[in-house]
């Protein structure tokens, strides 16, 4: 009886000390999520505190005057604009085609860990080498100048290893059993693809766009080399034309100027919207996932 009695007991002490290690864990990761949660809120706290007084319609319709010491930031708002859906042009086809032929066509073997080891690593090369590549390829070597169309495809080459990462990752999630009765009732390849693998892949692939749009939405650095402009108080014209962003405009009023006083508030509204923008973005990438998953259920 002793020898149980002792056998329990070392039991229950060991019982003991896993369920306090747990507690300390899950304490400990409930204390780091629920400071990142207070930084994040003090962030956005002091942004909105020191911002909103400056946005209204004024601020957000009308170009920056007085060498943007007033003024608004109209011409900023539809540069990042068109930045953003540039990008998406260029980034979204090659992504996904390229994610359909990682995952779809491509033979398992080197070449594909390969290829994916060297995706990954583009996804965490600093912007501003994508900037330093995009201003010798697009805009001195091909010859498109400091342009939308440059800053487009330079945003793009930094959404595509995303985009591909998002798409490979989304096709690896659909069953393999959708395949082979798709193929088992006398479709392609290619059509089993495009109309069973695919609708079913699109909220994960769509909601990797969104995500990689909003990221670039906020990159200063490409589009310092390549499109964006100091001061345009005018709307561009074409693709070949310069543009003023968000990102640069922040940057350019935060750092020089005539009158760092006026100019301050300024730039806390343009950081506000766009946050704003970045918010609006994540929204309309859940928006769409849950729109592409009834779609998917309903068929």
């Amino acid at each position: 009886m002793t020898e149980m009695n002792k056998s329990a007991q070392i039991t229950s002490s060991a019982s003991n000390r896993k369920r306090t290690s747990q507690y300390v864990a899950f304490g400990l990761f409930r204390l780091l999520s629920l400071c990142v949660v207070l930084i994040l809120f003090a962030i956005l706290g002091f942004i909105i505190y020191k911002g909103v007084g400056v946005i209204n319609w004024e601020f957000i319709s009308s170009a920056p005057r007085e060498g943007m010491t007033a003024g608004g930031i109209w011409p900023a708002i539809v540069g990042t604009f068109y930045l953003m859906v540039g990008s998406a042009l260029f980034a979204f086809p090659i992504g996904v085609m390229s994610g359909i032929y990682m995952n779809e066509y491509a033979p398992k073997g080197k070449l594909v860990r390969f290829i994916r080891v060297m995706t990954n690593n583009l996804s965490g090369i600093p912007s501003i080498v994508f900037g330093l590549f995009g201003m010798a390829l697009f805009v001195n070597y091909l010859g498109f100048g400091d342009s939308i169309l440059a800053g487009s495809l330079t945003l793009g080459l930094l959404c595509v290893p995303i985009v591909i990462r998002t798409t490979e990752e989304a096709l690896k999630a659909i069953p393999d059993t959708l395949r082979e009765g798709s193929r088992a009732l006398g479709a392609t390849k290619l059509q089993t693809i495009w109309h069973v693998i695919l609708p079913m892949a699109m909220p994960n692939v769509i909601t990797g766009l969104i995500l990689a749009l909003g990221r670039v939405s906020g990159e200063t650095a490409p589009i310092l080399f390549t499109c964006a402009a100091y001061f345009l108080p005018q709307l561009p014209q074409s693709v070949l034309d310069q543009c003023m962003a968000l990102p640069y405009h922040l940057y350019v009023i935060s750092t020089s100027g005539t009158d760092m006083e006026a100019q301050l508030p300024i730039a806390y509204g343009t950081a506000l919207v766009l946050i704003l923008i970045v918010l609006a973005v994540n929204l309309l990438a859940n928006a769409l996932r849950k729109y592409f998953e009834k779609k998917v259920k309903m068929h």
